[in-house]
């Protein structure tokens, strides 16, 4: 390109010493802007086989022979200045120093143009345009470390005169967008990126000066040259053997000379633009040679694909337990593919876990591990979206908080939780594994819900246990909807730290008593968690502590002879309060809905209680604070001795007391330092060895 060719013909007849002088000048100009050095020599021939009389570009002299991005242009006639507006100048120091956060970008923006005039010949062919077809498909690179080059070739589309000096020389003219307007109605339509003029400047981040050459692909149009180092001016001029398309020539800044490396470019183009719809040749090697499967028919594509993608996508060496592969057209253009691992990682572990789905538009990547297109509990899933809807900002890299955005973010959770409540159909036992190993990303995205509708659609995946079936037999939400009675207004939860702790639960037994089904879950979340889901289905989401603690529960006289007396046990009760004190109990009333156990502590609420007492040193003081309701049996053994035992011994029947307060606090999961206990407990064995 030029200088490395063109500057060393401009002018091919040199005549007369004056004109020699004046051509050298000129020349030596050319190669003091764009970075190439001179010196005089006589009858050396260029790469491109014209002689230079007298003047030897050391350029030429490097340059290497290759497929992929031949050497052949040479200008022809004057060279036409023309200057940027001032606006334009002032955009394009934006473009260049700012616009950016990574200057690697540059060649994912040289790609995409790359890939929009190809998609544009292509669209041009299916229209019955006459056009050259004398070219491949493809988007060509070469790196030069001896010249420190760049060049990016495509055989696309191209450019006239007029179009190179509208999309090249007006900064933010999309001539991509111009041309789509033209095809807005056709059914077969064209995967263009846009905003040409833009991404084009982002190459003078990294040069030092930038060369266009380009043919327009409408047969016998002719080639041009378009030279700027960014300053302020471009040239423009007629250009022969410029071959159809568009190739892009960047002379590389001393400091940004990585970039003529063949092995950093490699990685910045499997990095931004491994899945472009067209070859994509470095140095004569193919390096995109992973197929979009996002792309294809979901039909079309087979496991082990799946597998292999997943590997790739998602830098994984397990299988994927799930995959959801989906297109959709309305209300937003999407293509989406998304893997659930084998291996999910640790939520709370030491490293803060990423999102894991990358986000495309017309497969160039824009946003790796893009946050906001799903919600954060889902960053297990890995995958891919891709969408031509999507509103990015100028250097099309940040999502824009739109309403698109919560609109793609909507459809995507959607579609990913009614695909999740299938496979639950499809594979109990695979769901329920899956569950068990990712229900605290559940759990934290019950908790962050927007709304009630997702929290409800959310909770419809959740597993647990139940009453009414075996223990390792799990239902959902939606099943105990289904099997509640015609006028039961609540759905039961009971949370324990297994079953046989919930079987033996004080709360579990009056709601059992009543023929009421209860959910049981043995995550020491869930407590919290499912508080915060008041609604399910139409019915009220309460947990059986809540339930007791807020239920009518008048006592009245029991047929059962074994039973305490109503004076008695309401003068027990009386009694208790007085000695476990105002510190420890609101309230000590006699209660007709045990029947196992001497006594349960309730509480209006009770994974509050729980969550403060979690914080504190002991339960001492926290009674009155936590509305507790000491609730006896006057049936049970223990109260029926201890009603007599405090007329006679003062002091074990206080000891008793406290011991039966305390085994309510564990029973409640309220108890936070149980060796409180051990010298009352001593003391209870001293005194029953002593009475033996």
């Amino acid at each position: 390109m030029f200088p490395r060719r063109a500057s060393s013909t401009l002018y091919r007849k040199v005549t007369t010493v004056a004109r020699f002088e004046q051509v050298r000048a000129r020349i030596l100009n050319y190669h003091r802007v764009f970075g190439v050095r001179t010196d005089s020599y006589k009858g050396v021939r260029h790469g491109h086989g014209k002689l230079c009389e007298q003047i030897r570009c050391l350029a030429c002299s490097s340059m290497r022979s290759s497929d992929l991005a031949k050497d052949e242009e040479v200008i022809e006639g004057t060279l036409d200045r023309h200057q940027f507006q001032a606006e334009t100048r002032q955009l394009l120091d934006i473009v260049a120093k700012s616009l950016y956060s990574e200057k690697e970008v540059f060649i994912r923006e040289v790609i995409s143009n790359a890939s929009d005039a190809l998609e544009r010949l292509r669209c041009l062919q299916a229209t019955g345009e006459q056009v050259d077809e004398s070219h491949p498909m493809e988007i060509r690179i070469s790196t030069d470390n001896a010249s420190g080059t760049i060049t990016l070739q495509d055989f696309g589309s191209g450019m006239s005169r007029e179009e190179m000096i509208e999309n090249l020389g007006t900064i933010a003219h999309s001539g991509t967008k111009a041309f789509l307007s033209q095809f807005e109605n056709r059914s077969d339509g064209a995967s263009l990126i846009g905003q040409f003029g833009v991404g084009f400047y982002s190459t003078f981040m990294v040069a030092r000066s930038v060369t266009v050459y380009s043919r327009s692909c409408i047969p016998g149009a002719k080639g041009y040259v378009w030279m700027s180092d960014g300053s302020g001016s471009y040239d423009i001029a007629e250009a022969v053997n410029v071959e159809r398309g568009t190739k892009v020539v960047i002379h590389l800044k001393d400091e940004e000379q990585r970039y003529a490396d063949k092995t950093v470019v490699e990685g910045v183009i499997q990095r931004y633009s491994n899945f472009v719809g067209f070859p994509i040749f470095l140095n004569g090697q193919q390096v995109n040679t992973i197929q979009a499967l996002w792309m294809l028919p979901p039909k079309d594509v087979s496991q082990s694909q799946h597998e292999e993608f997943y590997k790739f996508i998602a830098d994984a060496y397990d299988t994927p337990r799930y995959h959801l592969h989906f297109a959709t057209d309305a209300p937003l253009n999407v293509r989406a593919l998304f893997y659930i691992p084998q291996m999910l990682p640790e939520m709370f572990g030491s490293q803060i876990v990423e999102p894991g789905v990358n986000l495309y538009s017309r497969r160039v990547l824009i946003q790796p591990k893009a946050r906001g297109i799903l919600p954060d509990w889902m960053r297990f899933v890995k995958g891919v979206v891709d969408s031509e809807d999507i509103p990015l900002n100028l250097s099309r890299e940040l999502l824009q908080q739109t309403e698109v955005i919560r609109k793609l973010r909507m459809i995507l959770t959607s579609r990913l939780l009614k695909f999740l409540g299938d496979e639950a159909k499809k594979d109990r036992k695979k769901y329920e594994k899956f569950f068990n190993d990712c229900g605290l990303y559940f759990r934290g995205g019950l908790v962050s819900a927007e709304d009630d509708y997702q929290k409800e659609e959310l909770a419809k995946l959740f597993r647990f246990e139940s009453s009414f079936e075996r223990p390792g037999v799990t239902t959902s939400l939606p099943d105990y909807v289904s099997r509640m009675k015609p006028n039961q207004q609540n759905i039961y939860f009971l949370c324990s730290t297994s079953r046989e702790v919930a079987e033996m639960s004080p709360y579990l037994e009056p709601v059992k008593a009543q023929a009421m089904e209860v959910l049981l879950s043995y995550n020491p979340y869930d407590d919290s968690v499912l508080s915060l889901l008041p609604k399910f289905g139409g019915k009220t989401v309460v947990s059986v502590e809540n339930y007791l603690a807020k239920s009518d529960d008048k006592y009245k006289q029991p047929d059962n002879p074994n039973s305490l007396p109503l004076e008695q046990a309401e003068s027990l009760a009386t009694w208790l309060k007085q000695t476990l004190g105002p510190g420890k109990v609101k309230e000590v009333k006699v209660s007709g809905r045990l029947s196992t156990h001497p006594a349960m502590l309730t509480t209006p609420e009770m994974s509050t209680a729980r969550s403060i007492t979690r914080g504190t040193a002991h339960t001492d003081g926290l009674g009155g604070y936590l509305q507790a309701t000491l609730e006896i049996n006057p049936s049970h053994p223990i109260m029926r001795q201890l009603s007599e035992t405090k007329e006679k011994d003062r002091q074990l029947a206080a000891l008793v007391a406290e011991q039966v307060y305390d085994n309510a606090l564990i029973a409640a999961g309220l108890m936070v330092d149980p060796r409180r206990m051990l010298t009352r407990l001593n003391d209870l064995l001293l005194k029953t060895l002593n009475k033996e």
